[in-house]
């Protein structure tokens, strides 16, 4: 395998932020990235890429009561703030006017007020905020972390999440916005994932639980007078939750995978914590649902190998229908208005992300946004296509392939694999933004695997990956993926590369190394080099909850493996090009696990890019950021995977 070794010693040579195109022809970084032995971006690049830059998202955020108008979240400046549009394709009225995204909020039962949280530079600590006379007010205590709960059903009090006892567990308080300083806590926790989900239709109770792990969430009711706890489920019982709402009547119904593989919908019971099964869907998740306010109608998504099936159940005539109206995609974000129209997110690279509306008495479907794409028909865009295998052992698993138009691009194509993060997380079939470009201009094919870990394909496959004896093992599934796409006739199995976020960046560092001789590079973002460390230093808040995912650091057995399979021990066996991005305020994976990687990987004589911004944390959020990060990435797939072959 031709390696571009001379390049990339004459690239590790240049100073910071230096390339071959001269200043005048480059483009202008934004001043929080440090790009790290990167070369300079050229105009051209910038000029040929813009349409697929310039792309809008429309995300259903809520409902208006008091207008009926649907609240959305889309950028038209840096980062993605709150809109409101009153009719269907009506014009997108900017509400919040932040420096950082604002993407989660909701009104108060009546519409007397809006809630809004947001953090800084990513770094998670969010705040929540009241939009007064169009300015924010803020009403949390502006350092410790919130999250917005639910409302209770009179509209006088609002739940929520926060650390500000401890400074790293979740405790629950109640507020009434409008009077800040009466939040009092609730719930005070030792530990764990604790979050108020919903009030009982009578105020008098909140349902909260203990996310234990993805498939271990503890139930539990309080009684808001006296502040006492009554747990509903059984701590020796593994049981997790996609939803839990009360209907009107009082009835709690739950997505829940209580005596099954998957989630199915239901009923439990307050007293006895049995649950009811009234939707089985039998080897699909029902991924989430919602209540229309009368009671009558439950709309529920089921996930069909990442793909999303649109159903409203009748709760008088014990009926269920399928929405057909809707593109094929995924939808998120599912919530009645309080005269019964159901909003949502629909996500589909063949017409972008925006927000729709839904009849359930016709299945009717009403698209509220058309988001911008930069000029580009997003019908253009090719549509992914399934495909399944099965791994080292028999395990079967699929994946998406965003395979580039034959009548563009000819001969075998150039592929990167694009590895997702969690690893409780899940590949679906969704627009691509920035990547289209990838696909459509330069004819790369794109697959999106689902390791073993992956939801959306029960509680047995997503636990298959758990503790650091079997971690390796959804690398072997990469290699299974690797050996049926370099079988396929259409794909250069000379012009392959790795990719992928959070975990996903663990999973490209241990693929490059793997199967180093099957790749020609890696490119990881905000990953994982060093379990040890990373557990070692994550946000003390989460150490708990990924010590059940990824292992115990502190039992010496565990430590051991841990570091057996983490790709920074084993750094001097990366053999292939490397870049690495970075927020420096991720409070997930710490900055250190970048530097410590592309340190070792340099010390090895090794090209290893390496990009940073210092206003971001896990991922990047603000479009100019993100645009330069999809450019210097380019640039490197263009030197190390195109290679002279472009």
């Amino acid at each position: 395998m031709m390696r571009i070794w001379m390049a990339g010693i004459l690239a590790a040579a240049m100073a910071t932020g230096a390339g071959s195109a001269r200043a005048e022809d480059s483009a202008l970084k934004p001043g929080a990235l440090v790009a790290d032995q990167i070369p300079a971006v050229p105009l051209a690049m910038v000029e040929r890429t813009r349409p697929y830059m310039e792309y809008r998202t429309a995300s259903f955020v809520d409902w208006d009561p008091k207008s009926r108008a649907m609240l959305v979240s889309t950028r038209f400046g840096d980062t993605s703030q709150l809109h409101r549009v009153g009719t269907p394709m009506g014009q997108r009225e900017q509400l919040t006017f932040a420096s950082e995204p604002v993407m989660s909020a909701q009104y108060a039962p009546d519409g007397s007020s809006l809630l809004f949280q947001k953090d800084s530079g990513g770094n998670e600590v969010n705040q929540i905020y009241a939009l007064a006379s169009g300015r924010p007010k803020l009403l949390t205590d502006g350092s410790s972390r919130n999250n917005l709960g639910p409302w209770s059903s009179s509209g006088k009090l609002l739940a929520f999440g926060s650390n500000k006892r401890t400074g790293l567990y979740n405790d629950i308080y109640l507020m009434n916005p409008a009077v800040p300083d009466s939040a009092r806590m609730l719930v005070a926790s030792t530990g764990g994932g604790w979050v108020p989900i919903d009030f009982s239709p009578d105020d008098k109770q909140l349902l909260v639980f203990n996310y234990v792990s993805v498939s271990d969430n503890q139930l539990y009711l309080i009684d808001i007078k006296q502040g006492t706890a009554r747990k509903i489920t059984d701590s020796s019982r593994s049981i997790g939750y996609a939803g839990l709402t009360f209907a009107p009547d009082g009835r709690l119904w739950a997505a829940s995978d209580d005596g099954s593989d998957v989630k199915r919908l239901g009923i439990v019971n307050l007293e006895t914590a049995q649950f009811e099964v009234v939707i089985d869907e039998k080897v699909w998740d029902i991924m989430a649902f919602d209540i229309s306010p009368d009671g009558r109608w439950i709309a529920f998504e089921v996930n069909q190998a990442g793909r999303s099936l649109l159903e409203f159940h009748d709760t008088e005539s014990g009926t269920t229908h399928s929405v057909d109206g809707l593109p094929v995609g995924v939808i998120s974000g599912m919530k009645f208005s309080p005269w019964g129209e159901l909003g949502l997110t629909l996500n589909s690279n063949q017409t972008g992300t925006d927000a729709y509306g839904i009849n359930p008495e016709t299945l009717a479907v009403t698209r509220w946004t058309r988001s911008e794409t930069g000029g580009l028909d997003s019908a253009d865009n090719v549509a992914p296509e399934l495909v399944e295998i099965e791994s080292f052992d028999g395990e079967k698993m699929s994946g998406y392939l965003y395979r580039p138009d034959a009548r563009r691009h000819k001969g075998k194509r150039p592929l990167i694999i694009n590895i997702h993060g969690g690893p409780e997380g899940q590949t679906t079939p969704r627009f691509i933004g920035r990547d289209n470009y990838l696909v459509n201009e330069l004819g790369i094919a794109l697959f999106y695997p689902n390791v073993r870990g992956s939801t959306g394909f029960g509680k047995r496959f997503v636990a298959l990956d758990n503790g650091p004896w079997l971690r390796e093992n959804s690398v072997l599934d990469i290699g299974a993926f690797l050996d049926r796409l370099r079988g396929d006739g259409k794909i250069d199995r000379k012009r392959i590369a790795v990719t992928g976020g959070s975990y996903g960046g663990y999973m490209t560092l241990a693929s490059m190394l793997r199967y180093g001789d099957k790749l020609e590079a890696g490119l990881e973002i905000v990953g994982i080099s060093n379990f040890v460390t990373f557990l070692e230093n994550t946000q003390a808040y989460r150490r708990d909850l990924r010590r059940v995912e990824y292992g115990d650091e502190r039992d010496p057995e565990q430590r051991a493996k841990l570091e057996a399979i983490s790709p920074l021990i084993r750094a001097s066996e990366i053999d292939i090009p490397l870049m690495v991005v970075t927020g420096a305020n991720d409070p997930r994976v710490p900055a250190s696990e970048a530097e410590q990687i592309v340190a070792a990987v340099r010390a090895n004589g090794r090209p290893a890019w390496h990009l940073l911004a210092e206003n971001e944390g896990h991922g990047f959020r603000k479009k100019a950021n993100a645009d330069y990060q999809f450019w210097a990435s380019l640039l490197f797939w263009q030197k190390y995977l195109l290679g002279e072959a472009n």
